[in-house]
């Protein structure tokens, strides 16, 4: 697998970029460009991942694409149109969005959010995505979330069969679906089931950590990776299975130092299992 992360730069350029990654230790990372006023700089960043072995892994077009307001919902859609088809222009490993929502906030809860009616609107949703790209270097695919489809492998394995589309892929980000104490203690269990069943589609992965707090009700707050309790070795383990390119992108912090000492915790684990990064 490539372990992937991004850097913080003052002045960013490709070569600068593409050097401080490498220095980092990371051998994959997210589209470096916002794809609107700096499509010119594209080439360039590309020629210098490819001159330092950093392979591109994913292209973001976080939105709500099954928001109950129909403008939203169809500029949504136009964007996801948008980033697939910049995804495919770069040959990332996916372009990933969540399902949305059918709440006001676009990545929160709603009542309406596991109906069967719900399940359908992601289906024709991610079918007209993909069917207005029809991608062939990369596929669109749909990050977990505790309160929409996909919340679990099944409903994931579920949607890769109704979907029938070669362009859908999968994305996996395992803290995402531990919202229960008992899937938090075992989600060591939970993370083989989920290769079990959905390996052969994953194209990237997430990593963070989750911590269980001890105060009424249920307390999960995202961290870092190693100040939690996700199996990080069953992780790795699992993930050492599948193509040699498969990406773990460390997310969510802020300064170059966080992601130097979360590289440095996920490598130590790796080395202790003899997995390559």
């Amino acid at each position: 697998m490539r372990l992937g992360g991004q850097v913080f730069l003052e002045r960013k350029n490709p070569e600068n970029w593409a050097r401080a990654l490498a220095e980092a230790g990371f051998r994959a990372t997210t589209c470096p460009i916002g794809g609107e006023t700096d499509m010119a700089e594209l080439d360039d960043y590309l020629t210098m991942a490819r001159r330092h072995d950093i392979l591109i892994s994913e292209v973001g077009a976080w939105s709500n694409p099954i928001s109950r307001d129909e403008e939203t919902r169809r500029k949504a859609i136009a964007y996801c149109i948008g980033r697939l088809e910049l995804a495919e222009r770069i040959g990332a490993q996916c372009c990933v969005n969540i399902a949305g929502s059918r709440g006001e906030q676009w990545d929160g809860p709603d009542p309406d959010n596991f109906s069967d009616d719900t399940f359908a609107l992601i289906v024709e949703t991610t079918r007209e995505i993909i069917d207005a790209v029809k991608p062939e270097r990369t596929v669109f695919a749909l990050e977990m979330m505790p309160w929409v489809f996909p919340d679990s492998a099944d409903s994931y394995l579920s949607l890769v069969q109704a979907i029938d589309r070669k362009g859908f892929g999968v994305h996996f980000d395992p803290v995402n679906i531990i919202s229960s104490p008992r899937t938090y203690y075992r989600n060591g269990d939970m993370i083989r089931d989920f290769f079990a069943k959905l390996g052969p589609y994953i194209r990237n992965c997430h990593a963070k950590d989750i911590l269980l707090r001890g105060s009424l009700t249920v307390h999960l707050d995202e961290v870092a990776p190693g100040l939690g309790n996700l199996d990080y070795r069953v992780f790795l383990t699992e993930l050492n299975k599948l193509h040699p390119d498969t990406t773990l992108i460390i997310e969510h912090l802020s300064t170059n130092e966080a992601y130097r000492q979360a590289a440095g915790y996920i490598s130590g684990i790796a080395e202790e299992l003899r997995i390559p990064l």
